[in-house]
């Protein structure tokens, strides 16, 4: 792995925006160069230390996943070498971290698939027996496995705000209803396939997210990243039962182990209030959470 990058600095391409996660340059009017850093966001809020490794971990999974999963919709992927845009100076911030990809007009929603009650649908659910106005049976506890998978989405927030789940009746009312449909039926297919070869590799996924966005004919594409444990809960099948039994949060592989700790953390005898700035991530706490992003990308693709 190349040394931590928290924020990249090129300056032969025009920055677009600089999200949680990913800086964006623009190539051209046609292309996007996607560079994933080693920030980490736990409740939209940016740590203020890298995870090493992280972004190019994130994008071999998200390859991965695009890759296995191209069957089902058109992906943005150009299949251009990234440090081919670049100065030569400037590769070191791009290899192995980043996507060339079609310029697309991005959905403002994001397209959420539940397979198991966990975090703020848990949530909800103990307070309406419903996540997002999607009705659910009674008795189900923490990290119950659903019935069938359930679209759940939300809108996009802006940096440092919280995403707002909505029902699907008010996305369509956002986007339109046939694609509100199409988006539904789309991530509800790639969930499904990518749960299955994830639980061939010992892999749980309890939820995922997905972004789209719309090309220059008005096809649907699928975007940004994927799969990742940025944009997943993915729990080890082992310890999961036991976890459930006892009605605990299941060991994971993604940023619950970030948010774990930060649920403990107290400032002033009082508990972090989920706002910038954010505290000080420890040492273990690094090094454990790029572990398990890297365990998570060795057992998918072992």
């Amino acid at each position: 792995m190349s040394d931590a990058l928290l924020s990249s600095s090129l300056t032969s391409l025009p920055l677009l925006a600089r999200g949680k996660v990913r800086d964006n340059y623009a190539v051209g009017n046609d292309r996007i160069l996607m560079i994933a850093s080693d920030r980490l966001s736990a409740y939209d809020v940016v740590m203020g230390e890298p995870i090493p490794g992280k972004g190019e971990l994130l994008t071999q999974m998200a390859l991965f996943w695009f890759a296995h999963l191209e069957g089902i919709i058109a992906n943005h992927l150009t299949g251009d070498d990234p440090v081919s845009v670049v100065k030569p100076e400037e590769r070191a911030q791009v290899r192995g971290r980043s996507m060339l990809v079609k310029r697309l007009k991005g959905l403002p929603i994001e397209a959420v698939v539940r397979g198991y009650l966990a975090g703020s649908g848990w949530s909800e659910y103990q307070q309406s027996q419903s996540v997002c106005g999607v009705a659910l049976p009674p008795g189900l506890k923490n990290a119950s496995k659903l019935p069938a998978p359930i679209f759940t989405p939300a809108t996009k927030a802006e940096m440092g705000d919280h995403d707002e789940n909505i029902s699907f009746e008010r996305m369509s009312e956002i986007i339109g209803a046939e694609l509100a449909a199409k988006v539904r039926d789309t991530s509800i297919a790639l969930y499904s396939k990518a749960a299955e070869i994830a639980l061939r590799k010992g892999i749980i996924i309890a939820d995922t997210k997905f972004e789209f966005g719309l090309d220059d004919h008005g096809q649907l594409v699928l975007m940004d990243e994927v799969l990742t444990p940025d944009s997943s809960r993915f729990w080890p099948v082992e310890g999961y039962e036991a976890a459930f039994t006892e009605g605990r949060n299941p060991p994971s592989y993604d940023k619950q182990f970030v948010r774990d700790w930060l649920e403990s953390v107290r400032i002033d005898g009082r508990p972090w209030p989920k706002k910038a700035p954010a505290p000080t991530l420890p040492a273990d706490v690094i090094e454990k959470t790029a572990a398990k992003y890297r365990e998570a990308l060795q057992r998918l693709t072992a």
